[in-house]
C-alpha cells in the first residue's frame, strides 16, 4: 500500500487523527504527511477537514514576478564580443519562484506581487495559478510594464551577467499593502524579497514585529539589501548569499569563520537565525543557540538559475510543517539540488516525497 493510500485508511477510521499521528504509524516525518495530505485535498479525495486546513499553514509571498529570460553560451562566454547563445523564457521572480515552488511542494500559498496589463503579466499569472498559488491578491498596473530578468549564462551554465527591469515595484506603497493586509497577516508565514521599495520593506517588517508573524527575508542583491532597514528586530530569518551577508554585516567573508562572525553580526541588528547561502559550499546557518555548516547534497548541475530560490522554498516547506531550523535547512538544500538537475528555475522535480527521499538518501551515505 502506498503512502498516499495508508493516509487515506487512517484518516477514514480516525478522522481527527493528527498528522504526526500518522507520521508516527506510517513511519514518515510529519513534513511528508503534510505533503501527501495538501496533494490529496487539491484533488478532492480530502475534504472538509479544519484541522488539515489549520496545519498546512498559509505562506505569503511578497515581491518580484518577472519574465525571465536566460540566454546560454554554446562556447565560452567572450565580453566586449558576439555571443552564440541559446535562449529561453520563463516566468520569475523571487517571490514568484518561491510562491511556485511551494506550491509543487503541496503548501497553501498567496502571491503577492505587481504586473503590468500586458501578454507578459498575464501568462505568468496564469502560470503561476496552474501550481495551486493564489494569485487573487496580485495588482495589475495599467501604465506600467510587467519586469523581466535577462541572465547571460556560460557554457557551463554559471550565471555571468544578469540584467533587471523592475521599474513596476516602484509603484507599490505602504498603503497599497495596509489595504490587503487582512489576506498577507492570515498566513502562518511571510516571505518578503527587497524588490518592493524601501518604504514598503520598513511597514512590513514593522506590522510583522508587532503582530507576532513570522518574516522571512531574501535581500535577492547586493544594491537591493541596501533597502533593509538597520534595525531587523522581529524578523525570523534572513537569507542572504555570501556577498549580501557582507554588505549586511560590514565585513568581508573569506572562510567559514568570517561567515559565523557577519552572521553574529547580522543578528545584532535584531534577526533571530541568519543563513547564508554559498554557491559550491553549501550553506552556514546560525541562531542564538546553533550555529551549523551544511556542504551541498550531490548532484549533477545542469543550471545554477533558481537554485536559491528552491533552497529558501524547501526550508519554508519545512518550517510551516513544525519541522527544526536544522531539518528544515536540510530540506532547502535537497530542493537546491533537485533544482540544479534542470535547467528550468522552478524545477519540475520538486515534490515533498522527492525532499524527503533526498535527504534520506544523503544522511544514510554520510
Amino acid at each position: 500500500m502506498d503512502k498516499e493510500m495508508q493516509i487515506l485508511h487512517h484518516i477514514r477510521h480516525n478522522p481527527f487523527i493528527s498528522q504526526q499521528e500518522l507520521a508516527d504509524l506510517i513511519g514518515i516525518s510529519r513534513s511528508a504527511v503534510a505533503g501527501y495530505i495538501a496533494q490529496l485535498t487539491k484533488r478532492g479525495e480530502i475534504k472538509g477537514r479544519a484541522y488539515i486546513l489549520r496545519d498546512e499553514g498559509l505562506i505569503a509571498c511578497i515581491g518580484g514576478a518577472n519574465l525571465d529570460r536566460k540566454a546560454r553560451g554554446k562556447q565560452q562566454v567572450r565580453l566586449h564580443s558576439s555571443n552564440p547563445v541559446t535562449i529561453m523564457e520563463s516566468c520569475g521572480g523571487v517571490a514568484r519562484n518561491i510562491a511556485e515552488n511551494l506550491g509543487r511542494l503541496g503548501c497553501n500559498t498567496s502571491l503577492f506581487t505587481s504586473i503590468g496589463e500586458d501578454k507578459e503579466g498575464e501568462w505568468i499569472v496564469q502560470e503561476t495559478r496552474k501550481h495551486g498559488v493564489d494569485i487573487s491578491q496580485v495588482w495589475r498596473l495599467p501604465s506600467q510594464r510587467t519586469g523581466t530578468y535577462t541572465a547571460l549564462l556560460d557554457i557551463d551554465g554559471e550565471m555571468v551577467v544578469s540584467l533587471a527591469n523592475m521599474d513596476i515595484y516602484d509603484a507599490l506603497t505602504p498603503e497599497m499593502f495596509a489595504d490587503k493586509w487582512s489576506h498577507i497577516a492570515a498566513a502562518s508565514a511571510i516571505f518578503l524579497d527587497t524588490n518592493v521599495p524601501e518604504d514598503c520593506l520598513a511597514s512590513i517588517i514593522e506590522r510583522c514585529r508587532e503582530e507576532g508573524i513570522a518574516l522571512f527575508i531574501d535581500p535577492v542583491s547586493s544594491a537591493k539589501a541596501k533597502k533593509l532597514p538597520q534595525r531587523l528586530d522581529g524578523v525570523e530569518a534572513i537569507l542572504p548569499n555570501r556577498e549580501e551577508a557582507e554588505l549586511l554585516s560590514g565585513m568581508t567573508i573569506g572562510s567559514i569563520e568570517e561567515c559565523a562572525e557577519a552572521c553574529a553580526k547580522i543578528r545584532e541588528r535584531g534577526v533571530k537565525h541568519v543563513i547564508v547561502t554559498m554557491g559550491e559550499l553549501g550553506i552556514y546557518y546560525q541562531s542564538e543557540n546553533v550555529s551549523e555548516h551544511l556542504t551541498p547534497y550531490p548532484t549533477e548541475v545542469v543550471d545554477v538559475t533558481g537554485a536559491g530560490d528552491a533552497f529558501v522554498s524547501g526550508l519554508l516547506y519545512g518550517i510551516v510543517n513544525g519541522e527544526s531550523f536544522e531539518r528544515a535547512c536540510r530540506l532547502g538544500l535537497a530542493a537546491s539540488a533537485l533544482t540544479l538537475q534542470t535547467e528550468q528555475s522552478v524545477s519540475p522535480l520538486l515534490k515533498a516525497d522527492q525532499l524527503e527521499l533526498t535527504v534520506e538518501q544523503y544522511e544514510k551515505e554520510r
